[in-house]
């Protein structure tokens, strides 16, 4: 009987001990580091009242961070995955980074779909979470974002790099003379990386003409120009220092 109390007692103890930093998490009227350090102490807490506190948590800005590491943390995957269907773009932004630290491969393809998000924040997310991925099954996603353009395309093509793959330099080629400067960067920078002398004479010719271009990137206002013929004659030096 007293063993069983004793059950009882600590059961109502770890609930009271679970309560505590969830309200504290919570309460807008504490300072946002009073909030985080609540949040910190439910980190690798699984209990399903915790993992709703996290979830609720996770709209506002605040803690939002931290409740979204602490929900990787507790293996609350279908919980984020959810969340990269939300009408908030920092919230689906938050969700597809965390996700992206898993680099499961059920989850790629979600990503890359996150990746594709009209909302940049959400999109440059959902790359950089296909950039935690080391297994080439990511690759196509990669490429297929570089083929869309943009500076989500661009960032797609750069981390498309360190896969060392053909598939790669002929994206690069092609992407070479699109309109998109960031793109063309990417693409100068890509040849550069693995491109060879068949390369040259296109990247000669380019190197010569001393073009420059305005970037039009989304949601970066002033930008200088580009010095593209600068990137064409940096792939030749790193091409021909391969040779």
């Amino acid at each position: 009987m007293r063993l069983a109390l004793l059950f009882i007692t600590l059961g109502s103890f770890s609930i009271h001990a679970e309560e505590i930093p969830v309200s504290r998490m919570l309460d807008d009227k504490l300072t946002v580091a009073q909030r985080n350090d609540a949040c910190f102490e439910l980190r690798g807490v699984h209990s399903p009242a915790v993992t709703a506190a996290l979830k609720r948590a996770l709209a506002d800005q605040a803690v939002r961070s931290c409740a979204a590491r602490n929900l990787r943390e507790s293996g609350a995957v279908d919980e984020l995955k959810a969340e990269l269907g939300n009408n908030d773009p920092e919230i689906r932004a938050v969700a597809a980074r965390e996700l992206g630290m898993l680099a499961r491969p059920e989850l790629v393809e979600a990503l890359a779909q996150t990746a594709h998000d009209p909302n940049l924040l959400v999109a440059i997310n959902g790359v950089e979470a296909l950039a935690q991925y080391q297994d080439p099954s990511a690759l196509p996603y990669l490429l297929s974002l570089a083929e869309s353009g943009g500076l989500a395309g661009a960032m797609a093509l750069s981390r498309a790099v360190q896969f060392q793959e053909p598939a790669v330099l002929a994206v690069a080629r092609q992407l070479m003379k699109a309109r998109d400067v960031p793109l063309r960067l990417a693409a100068l920078r890509a040849i550069g990386d693995l491109g060879d002398a068949s390369d040259l004479p296109g990247l000669t010719e380019l190197a010569a003409k001393a073009e420059t271009a305005a970037s039009s990137g989304r949601g970066f206002g002033l930008v200088p120009a580009l010095d593209l013929s600068r990137a064409a004659q940096n792939a030749v030096r790193q091409i021909e220092g391969r040779k």
